[in-house]
């Protein structure tokens, strides 16, 4: 399973941006070919795009593509877009699963046409009402690597500013769907634009985790380093991980023990395999 704890925007054509984006910190960089893109420069975007990947690619980095909404337009960024390097499809105001089916048969004929031995997967991005009604089923859908929270045009949707009050619950309800799934969550309870205020985006970040989401889209370069460290175990987290497993086995590795007082049985367990899995 992937597991990204920052995923940078970046437009496609943005050539000062792409030289540095890979040196950010970030765990995935997000070509963007939608809103960092004006309507008239969408075309020489896509153009851009392969060069980019490359970019990218040469420099290590793990690489997501978000195409456009609109059909004609989505069709030239996947054919510009799967291509090897790129790990995964974005794809904005997702609403249904249909739509993403359809989306995820082009990208396997792409593929295909092209040889490619790794089919990209999709990343679902969550950005209305009408999304997070229907975020179970999309979840379902076997290429899903990812559920995104896209803030913003959730807020407007809503018809409410972006506050923890109003994403509180659709980050929740992504953190359930992804979970069931096992795919990635990606989101924070605050307002993406959250930049200058450092420590309500850190705040946001440690409310996600402790929400269920395990990584956060980030806009500007000084969003990634409070992602990746809130989203990392803590070294008391993982000292008492440690010191559970081998309680636990030193007890034979079945029944119930105590640890300072608290009982340990296996699902404690296995919660403190993953927490140790996820720093390995």
């Amino acid at each position: 399973m992937m597991r990204w704890r920052s995923l940078l925007f970046v437009a496609a054509n943005d050539d000062r941006r792409l030289a540095k984006a890979a040196q950010r910190g970030a765990d995935a960089i997000i070509l963007d070919l939608e809103d960092a893109v004006p309507k008239d420069d969408k075309a020489s975007a896509r153009e851009l795009l392969p060069a980019a990947i490359e970019r990218l690619v040469d420099a290590r980095a793990q690489i997501v593509v978000r195409i456009n909404v609109d059909w004609l337009d989505a069709f030239a960024d996947l054919n510009a877009a799967v291509r090897p390097g790129v790990a995964a499809i974005m794809v904005p105001k997702a609403e249904n699963r249909g739509r993403l089916a359809i989306i995820s048969q082009i990208v396997a004929e792409i593929a295909s046409a092209k040889g490619l031995t790794q089919v990209p997967g999709l990343i679902a991005l969550i950005e209305s009402p009408k999304g997070c009604d229907a975020i179970s089923s999309i979840a379902a859908l076997d290429t899903i690597v990812g559920l995104a929270f896209g803030s913003e045009d959730f807020s407007l949707a809503l018809g409410v500013p972006p506050s923890p009050e109003s994403l509180d619950l659709p980050c929740r309800l992504l953190a359930l769907a992804a979970a069931r799934r096992g795919v990635m969550a990606l989101g924070v309870p605050v307002s993406i634009g959250t930049i200058k205020d450092r420590d309500a985006w850190r705040l946001g970040v440690e409310r996600a985790r402790l929400i269920g989401l395990n990584g956060a889209l980030c806009i500007h370069p000084d969003q990634v380093g409070p992602a990746n460290e809130g989203f990392r175990p803590s070294s008391v987290e993982l000292e008492r991980a440690e010191r559970v497993v081998k309680a636990w086995v030193a007890a034979g590795s079945s029944g119930v023990i105590t640890l300072d007082g608290h009982m340990i049985d296996r699902p404690v367990v296995v919660a403190a395999e993953r927490l140790l899995a996820q720093l390995r």
